[in-house]
């Protein structure tokens, strides 16, 4: 019998199992029946919470291939205690099935009680309460309570909160927010999203995996596609529309970062981090990706990938207001939506179209928008796509939207990583940040569609992926039947594996698939694979950069030899 616990955290937001904030027990089950292991748990969680003095907090669980997500309730001001709680009845849920002596739960609970004593702060559940029935969005977390958002947003400290009756409540406000979410697609479209807000003379800001801007400002970088970086967002009053990158770690660690949002965007679901927080396969993540349309409001639209299988077995279940996008104008669910008047997104005769209640708008041919590269990035078509719904569902007009289209490029100022082109003595430089199978087929057909003499490859893979998943990575980038593939070292990202072993599986994955030993090049790293690159390019050859790791060192590598 295995019953191991894994992980206890806050829950903080609408979450994959409810919509309560609380606490989360990850656990590993095996050689016991799981659904009687909840029931056990759930039994401990009772009789825990009702010696506690919380009887009325709820309990609920999600099992899974490995074991069990368990989960409670709990105030917000108690979460750190409601995570002692939640763990004190898995150990004695654990100690009873293994016929294990039982721990003092009893004592526990009482050193608990003084634990929570130091937690709770009754002026937070009071303010809570008063923001939540003036409809005014209230923000809270370890430090800092705030009221508005964006531009009206003030905050104190969570020591310092003022009276309720002492608050002018009508100088709070709210502004336009947005999810984007997907396995792919994710940092490009809340980049473009912003860029259309700003061509409407409106100063957006965007959370992602990179940093956190508002207008054109960095406030910091790295990944904040989490709850801390959309409180950091939303309490900047320079921000008068949001538009956050929620991505799956975040939504199964904390939950969402806020609710009562205006539209999320679902780009798409591929398999990608697979393994984690008891998401074993694609449908589970298919799910925890649609936890973002717990958080919109009753007119919320939500807005989804018509072309995406995984989307649709979602989206249908959803019961929520959709607009649909896809490629192509005969996709079923394009045709339904325009039979019915409702919200649809698709590109007719070359042209990015949006329907709604019978009134078609052309906004750009899709040759026109720079991140398409001329309709051959079919990924960044999707994207463009998905973007153009999420705004009019936001009202944004049809104006700036076809001005943001054709203002947005693929160079590192606007989209960072992501489709980034370098002329380099007459060679054409593509680079990407594509770490997923997904994905770096999709930028791998880009660059097969696009004219070149020769073409050249360098890319590397992240240590604790599978060699299966290796194989896979490496097939998709040897489908683009490139002259040289150049493999990086990525001494960062060994994550287990000793220097060398990725070199030594991925050229033998490239000759499985009949590349020469002349056409196979290993590197230290990327900006030496980078060199290596452009010194065997000639004029009119196309270079596929796979960039994971020094970025900057690479773009600054390239923009030398541009001078």
């Amino acid at each position: 019998m295995k019953l191991e616990l894994d992980e206890v955290r806050r829950i903080t937001g609408p979450n994959l199992l409810w919509q309560k904030p609380g606490a989360m027990v990850d656990v590993f089950i095996d050689d016991i029946d799981k659904q009687s292991v909840a029931e056990c748990w759930q039994k401990w969680v009772q009789q825990c919470l009702s010696q506690f003095g919380w009887p009325d907090e709820k309990s609920t669980y999600r099992l899974h291939a490995d074991g069990a997500n368990l989960a409670i309730s709990a105030p917000m001001d108690a979460l750190y205690t409601a995570c002692e709680v939640a763990e004190l009845a898995w150990d004695c849920c654990a100690s009873e099935l293994q016929q294990d002596e039982l721990p003092d739960w009893q004592g526990r609970l009482k050193q608990l009680q003084v634990e929570l004593a130091e937690e709770v702060n009754p002026a937070l559940l009071e303010l809570l309460a008063a923001a939540e029935q003036r409809a005014v969005s209230c923000l809270t977390d370890d430090d800092e309570v705030s009221l508005g958002l964006g531009t009206t947003a003030e905050v104190w400290p969570v020591s310092a909160i003022p009276a309720v009756d002492e608050i002018d409540w009508e100088q709070y406000k709210d502004i336009q927010r947005a999810f984007i979410t997907g396995t792919n697609g994710k940092s490009t479209s809340v980049r473009l999203a912003a860029e259309i807000a700003h061509a409407a003379g409106i100063n957006a800001g965007v959370t992602s995996t990179d940093f956190i801007k508002v207008g054109d400002v960095i406030i910091d970088r790295g990944d904040y596609s989490g709850p801390g970086g959309a409180r950091m967002l939303l309490r900047d009053r320079r921000t008068e529309m949001a538009f956050l990158e929620v991505a799956r770690g975040g939504i199964l660690r904390r939950g969402l970062p806020v609710d009562l949002v205006n539209a999320a965007l679902v780009t798409n679901v591929a398999a990608d981090h697979l393994g984690q927080y008891g998401i074993n396969n694609v449908q589970e993540l298919a799910q925890t990706k649609f936890v973002v349309a717990r958080g919109l409001n009753d007119k919320g639209v939500l807005v989804v990938n018509a072309d995406n299988e995984l989307v649709v077995a979602q989206a249908n279940a959803g019961g929520k207001t959709l607009c649909w996008f896809s490629l192509e104008q005969h996709n079923p669910l394009i045709e339904q939506a325009l039979k019915t008047g409702e919200r649809a997104v698709f590109v007719r005769e070359g042209q990015l179209t949006y329907h709604h209640r019978g009134e078609y708008t052309e906004l750009a041919a899709v040759n026109d928008v720079p991140m398409t590269f001329a309709g051959a990035a079919r990924h960044n078509v999707q994207n463009a796509l998905g973007v153009i719904g999420l705004c009019r569902a936001l009202d944004l007009p049809f104006a700036a939207i076809t001005e943001g289209l054709l203002r947005f490029s693929s160079d590192a100022g606007d989209n960072p990583g992501r489709g980034n082109v370098y002329d380099v003595q007459g060679s054409r430089v593509i680079v990407d940040f594509a770490h997923n199978e997904h994905s770096m087929r999709a930028v791998v057909d880009m660059v097969a569609n696009t004219p070149a003499n020769h073409r050249i490859a360098m890319f590397g893979h992240a240590g604790d992926r599978t060699d299966g998943e290796i194989r896979d990575l490496t097939n998709a980038v040897s489908d683009l039947q490139a002259d040289h593939y150049i493999i990086t070292e990525l001494e960062d990202y060994l994550r287990g594996r000793e220097l060398g072993d990725m070199p030594a599986l991925v050229s033998a994955c490239l000759r499985e698939r009949g590349v020469e030993d002349h056409q196979i090049h290993v590197a230290p790293n990327p900006v030496e694979g980078s060199r290596l690159a452009t010194s065997l390019a000639q004029p009119g050859d196309l270079l596929l950069l796979f960039v994971l790791d020094q970025r900057t060192e690479v773009h600054d590598y390239l923009l030398s030899l541009q001078r």
